[in-house]
C-alpha cells in the first residue's frame, strides 16, 4: 500500500518549465540543421562572389553572366529544362494510375509491388544507371544505339528515379481524399471512370501538381544514372548536374559553384511551389 502511494507521489505531470525545456531542445536541433544548410548556401555565394583583382562591378552578377555566356553551359541549361519537364510529365502519367490502384485496391502481390516501387529510391544512384546500361545490352543494336549515350538516355535515367517519388506522392494524395464522394457519384449513375475523372482526380489535383514539381526537382538533381547511362558529352548529353562534375574535372571551381547556385535557386523555387500546392491536400 505504501509502495503504491510512494509511486503516486513520485510521478508528477510535466509542468510549464519542463515543456519549455523539451521544446527548447528540439528547437535547438532544428535550428542547428537549418543553420548548417544556410551555411552551405552562404559558402557557395561567398565563393562565387569573390572579387578578382582585375574585376569591377558586382562579382556575383559577373559570375552568373560569365556562366550564361558559355555555350556549353547554355546548352546544358536548355537540355536540363526540356528533359526535366518531359520526365515530370511522364512521371505523373505513370504515378496517377499507379498511386490510385495502390491506394484504393488490394490485389495479390500488392505489398510486393509497393515495395518494388521503392527500389529506385533506396538503391544507390550508380546502381540504377548501371542496371539501365545492362538492360539495354539485351535490346537490339538499333534500339540500344538510339538511346544509350544519347539524349533519350537522359530522360530515361531521370525518369527511373523521379517516377518512384511521384508514385509515393500520388498514393499519399489518394489516401487522404474522401472516397465517399466517388461512391455517391457512382450511385447517381457514374461509372468508375467517370467518378475518377469528375470527382477523385479533381480532389487530388494539388497532389498531382506536387508530384509534378517534386519529379521535376528530382530529375534536376539526378547525377549517377546520367553519368553511367547517358554520359556527360558536351553539347549533347550534358545537363546542369553533370556540368558541375565536368567543370570540377577541369579545375574550374568558380563555374562549378555558379552552376550549383543556379540549381539551388531552381530547387528552392520548385520546393516552395510544391509546399504551397501540396499543403492544401497533404503534408509532404
Amino acid at each position: 500500500m505504501s509502495s503504491d502511494s510512494d509511486n503516486t507521489r513520485a510521478w508528477r505531470p510535466p509542468g510549464k518549465g519542463s515543456d519549455r525545456a523539451f521544446i527548447g531542445v528540439f528547437a535547438i536541433i532544428l535550428a542547428t540543421y537549418a543553420l548548417f544548410i544556410i551555411l552551405l548556401i552562404a559558402a557557395d555565394l561567398a565563393y562565387a562572389g569573390k572579387r578578382s583583382p582585375d574585376q569591377s562591378g558586382w562579382p556575383l552578377a559577373e559570375a552568373f553572366l560569365s556562366a550564361f555566356r558559355s555555350p556549353e553551359i547554355r546548352s546544358a541549361m536548355v537540355l536540363t529544362l526540356i528533359s526535366c519537364a518531359i520526365t515530370a510529365i511522364l512521371s505523373v502519367f505513370v504515378a496517377v494510375p499507379a498511386g490510385y490502384l495502390l491506394s484504393r485496391y488490394r490485389f495479390p502481390g500488392d505489398r510486393f509491388v509497393d515495395a518494388l516501387l521503392d527500389i529506385p529510391i533506396v538503391l544507390p544512384p550508380l546502381v540504377v544507371g548501371l542496371s539501365l546500361l545492362i538492360l539495354f545490352q539485351y535490346l537490339p543494336r538499333g534500339a540500344r544505339d538510339a538511346v544509350v549515350y544519347e539524349r533519350p538516355a537522359v530522360i530515361l535515367a531521370q525518369f527511373a528515379v523521379a517516377c518512384a517519388f511521384a508514385v509515393r506522392i500520388m498514393r499519399a494524395a489518394f489516401d487522404q481524399t474522401d472516397q465517399r464522394c466517388a461512391k455517391v457519384a457512382q450511385t447517381l449513375g457514374c461509372s468508375r471512370r467517370q467518378a475518377f475523372m469528375l470527382v477523385e482526380l479533381p480532389e487530388a489535383w494539388p497532389g498531382v501538381l506536387t508530384a509534378l514539381t517534386i519529379a521535376w526537382a528530382r530529375a534536376l538533381g539526378e547525377f549517377g544514372p546520367l553519368l553511367i547511362f547517358a554520359g556527360a558529352t558536351r553539347n549533347k548529353t550534358e545537363v546542369l548536374s553533370t556540368t558541375v562534375f565536368l567543370e570540377l574535372s577541369i579545375g574550374d571551381l568558380s563555374a562549378a559553384v555558379t552552376v550549383s547556385l543556379v540549381m539551388v535557386a531552381a530547387a528552392v523555387a520548385v520546393v516552395i511551389a510544391a509546399r504551397t500546392w501540396g499543403s492544401r491536400t497533404f503534408k509532404i
